[in-house]
């Protein structure tokens, strides 16, 4: 390995640089805060666990995007978390337990094994929220208000809901008496929203002629609020658990635009993202010009079974790099303030109250004079000695 390759990093691995860092770090603390008046309780999962745990309940998509390794102690195999959300589920079913509403928040960083977007991360910082214990649209209601407040905090105005409801698919495919494998290969079409390819596959596949028509309509109920008119009219004599699930995305999304009437609502009932974990809305926030999903949720009830307690559950989760880099807040720090090198106790005093009332105060070291470049460079005021005090001064 030559020089130049010792500090290389590998690709989707990224460092976070002192400005960027103290944005991402204000950013952090404020979304916790804002999570904790929501009555949203921290917990800090390890970052590894045994895979029989961190892997059940949560997809295929976070089992292929978790690193493996070998315990030397048991033996056993353990994952480097590439999703929060199942320990967070494991902690509510175990370690934290409540008999009611149990409201859970982080913040951590994830690892996967592949980027889930071209060019994008692979050690992203994970911040987020999931409520336990609530079974009813209220608790959609508020975790997707909470995900909204979060886009709002990093400074993200312009904000688009997606909102879908994975029984939709479900309850047709059951209609259409759909095996394994040809759920499997239809759920690929449509994420892929292939439309000529959804067709020819119903064509050749389903033979009940209402059934084919429902689901070759699927990729074409996407939309504004009109969409889940014609998707009442299309699915009246349709099963009654999607007819429900049309009912509950018109209460949420009626809710939501009576809270965030600035927030454009969009609806996606082919929308297969989570369809293998997810039991009922999902939903996920966009902005105009940046094409990936800032924030993503949905209802993933049961998870807690494997735990030894079967939850509903709901919640959402984000990058939290990625969306201050969207938001691009500013942190507002001041500069800071140069203190000379000298040992008086007076001098000390002072840098500690200027400390305590939140100043930067970066100490000279002996024989630096005007050399340290970089350090003058952030300071705009500097302690001087006038009589027997300690002020501070602009710097010229």
């Amino acid at each position: 390995m030559t020089q130049a390759e010792r500090w290389m990093l590998p690709d989707g691995i990224a460092e976070i640089l002192p400005a960027d860092a103290k944005r991402v770090e204000t950013l952090r603390r404020d979304l916790l805060d804002l999570y904790h008046r929501w009555g949203y309780e921290m917990i800090i999962p390890p970052m590894v666990e045994f895979t029989d745990s961190l892997l059940i309940g949560m997809g295929r998509d976070v089992d292929l995007s978790t690193f493996r390794v070998t315990d030397q102690l048991s033996g056993r195999s353990l994952g480097i978390r590439a999703d929060i959300t199942p320990q967070a589920a494991r902690i509510d079913s175990h370690s934290f337990p409540r008999s009611g509403a149990n409201r859970l928040c982080y913040a951590g960083q994830v690892l996967y094994t592949r980027p889930r977007a071209p060019m994008g991360p692979r050690a992203p910082i994970q911040i987020g929220a999931e409520l336990y214990g609530v079974e009813s649209l209220q608790g959609d209601i508020e975790v997707i208000s909470l995900m909204v407040e979060t886009l709002r905090t990093a400074g993200i105005r312009e904000i688009h809901l997606d909102l879908g409801h994975v029984a939709i698919f479900r309850s047709l495919a059951q209609a259409a008496q759909l095996d394994s494998d040809q759920q499997s290969a239809l759920t690929a079409l449509l994420q892929s929203k292939a439309v000529a390819d959804i067709e020819r596959w119903v064509e050749a596949n389903i033979e009940d002629p209402q059934a084919a028509k429902w689901l070759r309509s699927l990729p074409r109920l996407a939309g504004g609020s009109e969409c889940l008119t014609r998707a009442s009219e299309l699915f009246a004599e349709g099963p009654n658990a999607l007819v429900n699930a049309l009912e509950e995305l018109q209460q949420v999304a009626d809710a939501i635009a009576r809270r965030y009437p600035q927030v454009e609502l969009f609806f996606d009932l082919g929308e297969m993202r989570g369809y293998d974990y997810e039991t009922g809305l999902v939903f996920a926030a966009y902005s105009p010009g940046h094409g990936q999903a800032l924030a993503n949720g949905g209802r993933y009830n049961g998870i807690g079974a494997v735990f030894g307690r079967d939850r509903a559950a709901t919640g959402f989760s984000t990058d939290l790099v990625a969306i201050n880099t969207l938001g691009q807040n500013d942190s507002g720090e001041a500069g800071a303030i140069l203190a000379p090198a000298s040992d008086c106790e007076q001098l000390w005093q002072r840098i500690g109250s200027l400390r305590a009332e939140g100043e930067i105060v970066i100490s000279a070291m002996p024989g630096e004079g005007s050399a340290d470049t970089e350090t003058l460079a952030r300071c705009d005021r500097e302690l001087v000695r006038e009589g027997d005090q300690w002020v501070v001064k602009a710097r010229g």
